[in-house]
């Protein structure tokens, strides 16, 4: 693949105050095979990104700013970063500030609207606080709400990823009593088209969708409650009628063993915890985060800030590493992604 052809990837900061600067530079300086996949363009605070490269080992001016992805010349050994907002420099590490919460969620909407004016192909996120980032003014649940508000779509889902292996989630950053609410007919339906598109946009339009119950036992015929019979029920009978092949509702103390063994590729779980636990549990940091329902690619570590270490030069880099390559991977076909996704009824 030619330069010219390599897709442009606006990747975040995230909280300078966490491990954001540290990884991003040892994703970028210590792993130039991603140069022959992609050309990385930092979107954030070069100061902060300073202090990360010498964390680490690594030269500090190596960090060179850029005034537009456009400029960038993805040369080895150099990490190229469009200035967004006032130096961070003076933030201290493993505090929420809310300067830093302020400045990760600005330079995801920087991202965004870069993306929306097609100078970037996709974006790639280390990770933010949702703490500091609501002291910044920013209000939202996390990356996945903020990505959703500033491309303006309704149906998104969060997924978890592990090489074939995908987890969709009906819900994530709200409580277990609201979860249990926002678990509808319409919302299972809604992400249940996503699924499906993503499905066929990978070329398997009948590869089984596994849903997870929310209750033990996926209810065990009401005895422990009437949302699988009466909510996740109907809407996967529904999504089977316009031909996804969605089965369950199935217990998911069964059904997520059994993904993890490869049976099930694509799995729908109903809350945050559902899905996280055990998918950390087991891929640590060889899983992402990507963000289904958006016009271009989005992925992200699957780990936090580590307020406790940042600063120390021990953070790892793989999951963000992994998070840049599979950007990579699926940015030039996402447009097919999105096609099929609006073509199934996602707004």
């Amino acid at each position: 693949m030619s330069e010219q052809q390599l897709p442009t990837l606006a990747v975040t900061l995230g909280d300078v105050a966490g491990i954001g600067p540290e990884i991003t530079a040892r994703t970028l300086l210590g792993h130039e095979d991603l140069r022959s996949l992609c050309r990385p363009v930092v979107i954030g605070d070069a100061d902060s990104l300073r202090k990360g490269a010498e964390a680490v080992g690594g030269d500090p001016g190596a960090v060179r700013v850029v005034a537009s992805p456009q400029d960038a010349t993805n040369e080895p050994g150099t990490i190229e970063v469009v200035q967004d907002g006032p130096s961070l420099a003076h933030v201290p590490y493993g505090r929420i500030s809310p300067e830093a919460g302020d400045a990760a969620a600005r330079s995801v909407i920087t991202a965004c609207a870069l993306a929306r004016d097609g100078v970037v192909d996709g974006i790639v996120t280390p990770p933010l606080n949702k703490a500091a980032m609501h002291a910044g003014g920013h209000r939202w649940p996390g990356h996945t709400e903020l990505l959703a508000h500033e491309f303006g779509v309704a149906n998104f889902s969060l997924v978890l990823s592990a090489g074939e292996l995908y987890f969709f989630h009906l819900t994530t950053h709200v409580s277990l009593r609201r979860a249990i609410e926002d678990v509808t007919v319409q919302r299972t339906g809604d992400v249940l088209q996503l699924v499906g598109a993503f499905a066929r946009a990978l070329g398997r339009p009948d590869e089984p969708i596994g849903v997870a119950g929310l209750n033990p036992h996926a209810g065990e015929e009401r005895l422990f409650g009437d949302e699988d019979a009466d909510v996740l029920a109907p809407a996967i009978a529904a999504a089977r009628e316009q031909g996804i092949n969605a089965v369950g509702p199935l217990p998911a103390d069964a059904l997520i063993p059994a993904a993890v063994k490869g049976r099930w590729k694509l799995v729908v779980v109903c809350y945050h915890d559902q899905g996280h636990a055990p998918f950390k549990a087991v891929y640590g940091d060889d899983g992402v985060n990507i963000t289904v329902g958006l016009p271009v690619v989005r992925v992200s570590v699957d780990h936090g800030t580590a307020f406790d270490i940042a600063g120390q030069g021990i953070a790892r880099e793989a999951s963000l590493v992994l998070a840049t390559r599979r950007a990579a991977e699926l940015a030039p076909g996402w447009g097919q992604v999105w096609a099929t996704a609006q073509q199934g009824g996602a707004s």
